[in-house]
């Protein structure tokens, strides 16, 4: 069973809290893209899309969509005062110069090095790895949103990924609706407890070796 639209938000939301005045932040497909809701334009933040979009906006008001205006994913976004508009290539020009302060994007599975991936399922159908690899690999800070477990409850946060890998050793910090953790000098650490867990929940469904070093609880 999927995440529900609250838990979402609550993840989106807490992304959101790592992002800081001026900074130029790219949100990938799915969950990261509820984050735009919850920047406020006094932050200064200019959010970049992939297919064209330096100035990115929240959601807009129902009735007040735009056609010609959508995010990476296709969904309608607003634009933001001093909002340039250009092409793909310029677009990953950006990135591929290492000019994303953050890239938030959403993970199959990550490791407890960092490892990522988020690109394909082997039998399935997909478009394409998109700019995943590029965004993840150039960006300053790789903030992961996810679900903690798939489906069937099995862990998501691994010893080491299953899936073919989008970039190793990538992701800084990885938030799903049990946890914040914080990867650094190679070890998995959990900082905050999620609404409606404990620490017991985490470890319980973490694969990776967890250190404890908690700063907040929810």
């Amino acid at each position: 069973m999927g995440m529900g639209a609250e838990t979402r938000k609550l993840i989106a939301k807490r992304a959101s809290e790592e992002i800081e005045a001026g900074m130029m932040v790219n949100l990938g497909i799915g969950i990261p893209t509820l984050v735009a809701d919850y920047l406020p334009r006094s932050l200064g933040v200019m959010l970049h899309t992939e297919n064209g979009i330096l100035g990115m906006g929240g959601s807009p008001e129902v009735g007040e969509e735009d056609g010609n205006l959508s995010n990476a994913g296709g969904y309608p976004v607003s634009i933001i005062p001093g909002a340039s508009f250009f092409d793909s290539a310029e677009a990953f020009g950006m990135v591929r110069r290492g000019y994303l302060d953050i890239t938030i994007l959403g993970a199959l599975e990550v490791s407890g090095r960092g490892d990522i991936a988020n690109w394909i399922v082997p039998g399935k159908r997909v478009p394409g790895m998109g700019g995943a690899i590029d965004l993840a690999q150039k960006a300053k800070k790789v903030i992961v949103l996810m679900s903690h477990t798939t489906k069937e409850g099995k862990p998501k946060i691994l010893t080491d990924c299953s899936l073919p890998l989008t970039v190793k050793e990538g992701a800084n910090i990885i938030i799903t609706e049990r946890a914040v953790m914080k990867i650094e000098s190679h070890s998995l650490k959990l900082i905050e407890i999620m609404p409606g867990y404990t620490v017991e929940d985490v470890l319980n469904s973490t694969e990776a070796q967890l250190e404890i070093d908690l700063v907040r609880r929810h």
